[in-house]
Order: structure tokens, then sequence, then C-alpha cells
């Protein structure tokens, strides 16, 4: 899908390791890499705190749109 995709590229354009995101997620780095990886759906309420974490829209993150409309 769509969003693994996204969710590596914006943490790679932002330099971050799966490691820092598994942190922000408060799971472990294996975790985060089956999300990433699309071998497990992501919960909604990761999906928000991303969106968040990168300053991004939800439209963004889903692939709804390209533009990475700023959320603040």
């Amino acid at each position: 899908m769509y969003i693994y995709k996204r969710l590596r590229d914006l943490r790679e354009d932002k330099d971050k390791k799966q490691e820092t995101i598994a942190l922000v997620l408060n799971i472990s780095r294996q975790q985060y890499q089956l999300y990433e990886s699309g071998k497990r759906e992501l919960p909604m309420h990761h999906f928000i705190k991303l969106a968040q974490y990168y300053n991004v829209s939800l439209d963004y993150l889903a692939g709804l749109t390209d533009t990475p409309k700023k959320l603040y």
C-alpha cells in the first residue's frame, strides 16, 4: 500500500531511524518495522501521532493527496 512507502519516505527525509519513530509511538523497533513494511496494519492512534510528529495532514500520510499540508 501507498501509506507504508510514505511512512518510510517521511522517516528517511527527516533522517530518522526506525528506532526513533518507535520511541515516538512507544513501541519496539520491530513492531514499527512491521508497520512500515506493510506486514501489520497501522492503528489509527499511531497514524494520528505520526501525522502530528511529521506535521503533515492525515490525507497526505494516507496517500490521498501529494501535497503535505502542514497541521500548524
